[in-house]
């Protein structure tokens, strides 16, 4: 069974809205064992929607169209699908009811343009549920079918979870599953990952389940996604489990996380499983460090604070850091000491710099010397940065992170 999601709104394709709708039905649809290969936006135009649902329907056995089901004249979802039908809209005398109980419900007087929605192609039938004033539509097609659902969200996810999921599993016969497990990685570029990786892909190219996909996600790296198909939960993850020891076989561990796993989140975890806690001391990151880390819930257990020393002269005075040059690996291993001391810390992070925009102590921007107290041991590292202000702190903090992260792996 295959379905398609053609998203419906001149706004979405003016960027004026954004299209979470489709996201979201994609993975209830993966989850049911339903494929979709397709997804789509098309503006409030009935001859641009029959023309999407023409082409959709030529290739797949469902679409889902989400948007235009409001009372206002641009709202031209009805039309369009009795158009593809071939058939004319018939007013139904229940769902006017309905939509009046609705408005009766919130003393408010309805307007009669809201008796459009009513409006249903004959040959099809509208939604059970309805929890606004507009009646999703389930339009059987020969052996294909069109569902149309609200753009509001919570409207939409009732309907799919209560009719349209349900319905595209008895048509499709038999219960299938997909399912996905994302590997986050850091420090690798994506080409780099894709090399890695090359015979693992063309392994699963001609096999075609499970697959790899490569997601580049900004400041937090590259998620590599593993997609299975199978009968069953219990064939789906021996699938996943499967290619994950190979893909971090070859990976290793540059592989830092799983799923919904965040650097901050893993490397908690991991002082937490030692008994070790943490401070860190912070100059161009400005306290970046520790909302990352405190953004966690339970980093209480594991985290003492954070002291931000931006001024000169705070670094002097509170964490024992020489005169001098305060953008040096000597400054930075001095932050570490001194906040690990101070706040009674196992473990030490310091972080200093040139953010930018301008040069700092005749250092160029991008210039960042980060430091890690663990036990007796301080290690500094120097790194030279690109991108703006805004980029540098953000890669400071996660390398700062995975750098910690590999020293308790090693430890």
């Amino acid at each position: 069974m295959r379905c398609e999601v053609i998203a419906i709104g001149t706004e979405l394709l003016l960027g004026q809205s954004v299209d979470t709708n489709s996201s979201w039905i994609g993975e209830q649809l993966a989850l049911a064992g339903i494929d979709c290969h397709y997804q789509a936006k098309v503006g409030d135009n009935i001859q641009r929607i029959v023309d999407l649902l023409t082409l959709a329907l030529d290739r797949s056995d469902a679409v889902i169209l989400c948007g235009g089901l409001g009372p206002t004249q641009d709202d031209v979802t009805r039309e369009a699908i009795a158009q593809y039908m071939g058939a004319t809209l018939k007013r139904d005398p229940a769902l006017v009811d309905r939509i009046r109980e609705r408005f009766a419900a919130r003393a408010r007087e309805m307007p009669d343009n809201n008796l459009r929605q009513a409006d249903v192609p004959v040959g099809a039938s509208s939604i059970a549920e309805m929890p606004g004033t507009a009646p999703g539509l389930i339009c059987p097609i020969g052996g294909r079918v069109i569902y149309a659902v609200p753009g509001v969200p919570s409207e939409m996810r009732t309907m799919l979870e209560g009719s349209i999921l349900p319905d595209l599993k008895r048509r499709a016969g038999s219960e299938a599953v997909i399912r996905s497990r994302t590997l986050r990685t850091w420090g690798q570029s994506e080409s780099g990952l894709a090399e890695m990786l090359a015979g693992r892909i063309e392994a699963l190219d001609r096999t075609g389940n499970p697959t790899l996909a490569f997601l580049a996600s900004g400041i937090e790296g590259l998620k590599v996604r593993i997609t299975a198909k199978g009968a069953d939960s219990a064939q789906v993850d021996a699938l996943i489990a499967e290619e994950e020891r190979l893909v971090r076989d070859v990976l290793g561990d540059i592989v830092f996380g799983v799923d919904e796993q965040t650097m901050e989140s893993v490397v908690l975890d991991l002082l937490r499983q030692r008994r070790l806690t943490l401070a860190v001391a912070e100059s161009l990151t400005g306290g970046l460090l520790a909302s990352r880390l405190t953004d966690i819930a339970g980093a209480s257990d594991v985290f003492r604070g954070a002291l931000v020393a931006y001024a000169s002269d705070v670094k002097h005075q509170h964490l024992g850091v020489a005169e001098g040059p305060v953008v040096s690996e000597a400054a930075a291993a001095q932050m570490a000491r001194g906040v690990r001391d101070l706040l009674g810390a196992d473990v030490a992070l310091a972080t200093t710099g040139v953010a930018g925009p301008s040069p700092q102590e005749d250092q160029p921007v991008g210039t960042v010397y980060v430091a890690m107290a663990l036990g007796a041991q301080v290690e500094t590292r120097l790194l030279h940065l690109g991108g703006n202000r805004r980029q540098i702190r953000q890669f400071t903090v996660i390398g700062l992170l995975n750098l910690l992260r590999r020293r308790l792996l090693a430890a």
